[in-house]
């Protein structure tokens, strides 16, 4: 009986803790049905264990792992992913998680630009897309020849290009920011190109200067909450643990990742794209100040990518701009580039974050970098036993992230028409992610700095 009940015990804990994910998984779900019939199956034997079968029974009911035959699937809705926030209406919706088996629009490009939309799952392989593609643009009925076989590439801003092998999972989230899917055969390979730049680099103010920083840091951190809510903890051990064979799984993780480096190439963006010497100056202290609401929000993520943004070499050598900026902010942005200072293993960062109690968004690359260090530092088997000290280290980290998201976030924001511009602004930025033509605007505004 005291076996049994252990054994149950453990069976709901992994049940709770993983039922959004095991509907993913047809193998873990196999597993967890035969258990449950099994137990079932036992269950008039031993009246003692009624209130964990019937959690039992309440759990597998609410993971949908059905024991009968299987029925039709629902009506799935489709999913916007960054790239897709292009309506207000939609980038206005509060984040949820995505699955494997969501289903998104994404364009598919042709050497010419053109382009056919495809309704895709998240998980889909590079051949499920091709598939698509083929059957938007009729190959089919052409009966295509050996050369004419179609081949997926991902054609970053800066031209580089990367062609996706046939059996890769989950592309959709690990495209760079300003990255897109073309489809081409081998022989159109060699004169692809990327897209026309989406920002008309143009004077003029953009929304940035309209907006008060504080509004704009409370925003980023409520937007990036709902984000980093959504990234389940086993997200964070598969990507680290699975590298590309754990994509499928990371999702979550992949867009949150994605999401931080959008935000210093947007840092960037904004100050380069800004011609007049004093608003550039104004800018830097914005943004400073944005830094810091974000810190007071313990949004460490956001705050980080603002300090990195700054930092980025188009925009730090820019010395005419930086004199201009008052002594007050120039010192409070060294503090800011003290506290994440990687030297003695983000010793400044890491006490500061230890002071701080939950919500807490941490700065999630430090987390991945830890885990990855747990998981190369030493073998998980052992002469072929399970490595128990290094999966508790694991768990312990994992814990920490569980920690952060203890407590609701709470922040005071108004639902003004203005608040809700600002709102939209934030979560769909548009930004210059080809370092070479930062450089390019960096030498147009102050050609003479070092």
């Amino acid at each position: 009986m005291h076996r049994k009940r252990a054994v149950l015990v453990i069976l709901l804990h992994f049940l709770e803790t993983y039922k959004g994910i095991l509907q993913e998984e047809e193998k873990a779900g196999k597993v967890i049905k035969d258990l449950y019939l099994l137990i079932m199956k036992d269950s008039s034997l031993y009246h003692k264990l009624e209130d964990e079968i019937l959690k039992l029974h309440q759990l597998v009911e609410t993971v949908e792992l059905k024991v009968t035959e299987e029925s039709n699937p629902p009506c799935k809705q489709v999913k916007p992913l960054f790239r897709h926030f292009r309506r207000i209406d939609s980038c206005l919706q509060t984040r949820v998680a995505f699955r494997g088996s969501d289903e998104i629009f994404c364009r598919v490009y042709m050497p010419d630009h053109s382009y056919v939309t495809i309704r895709s799952r998240l998980s889909a392989s590079v051949q499920d897309i091709l598939s698509s593609v083929t059957e938007k643009l009729q190959y089919s009925d052409e009966q295509p020849t050996r050369e004419e076989a179609l081949i997926l590439v991902a054609v970053a801003s800066s031209g580089e290009k990367s062609v996706l092998q046939p059996n890769e999972e989950c592309v959709f989230t690990t495209l760079g920011i300003n990255s897109h899917l073309f489809a081409c055969t081998k022989d159109t390979f060699p004169s692809l190109v990327p897209l026309p730049d989406e920002i008309q680099v143009s004077p003029g103010d953009t929304e940035i200067h309209r907006v008060e920083a504080e509004d704009v840091a409370n925003h980023l951190t409520a937007f990036h909450w709902e984000l980093f809510r959504c990234v389940h903890e086993l997200e964070f051990v598969d990507y680290v643990f699975h590298g590309e064979r754990g994509r499928r799984e990371t999702a979550n993780l992949q867009l949150l990742l994605q999401r931080c480096s959008e935000v210093q190439h947007w840092v960037a963006t904004e100050v380069l794209l800004c011609e007049s010497l004093g608003k550039r100056a104004h800018l830097l202290k914005k943004f400073i100040k944005i830094a810091a609401v974000c810190k007071q929000n313990q949004d460490m993520l956001t705050f980080y990518a603002v300090v990195i943004g700054l930092n980025n070499a188009p925009v730090s050598r820019l010395r005419l701009t930086w004199e201009k900026l008052p002594g007050k902010f120039k010192n409070l942005f060294l503090k800011f580039e003290n506290l994440t200072d990687p030297c003695r293993n983000h010793k400044s960062y890491r006490e500061v974050l230890s002071r701080m109690k939950p919500p807490i968004i941490p700065f999630v690359p430090l987390i991945l970098k830890d885990l990855t260090f747990l998981h190369e530092a030493s073998k998980t088997l052992l002469d072929g036993l399970v490595n128990v000290e290094k999966l508790h280290s694991v768990a312990e980290k994992v814990r920490t992230i569980r920690k952060c998201r203890s407590r609701p976030l709470c922040l005071d924001m108004e639902s003004s028409p203005q608040q809700l511009q600002t709102k939209a602004y934030v979560r769909q930025f548009q930004v210059i992610d080809n370092q070479n033509l930062l450089f390019e605007l960096s030498h147009k505004l102050e050609s003479n700095s070092q």
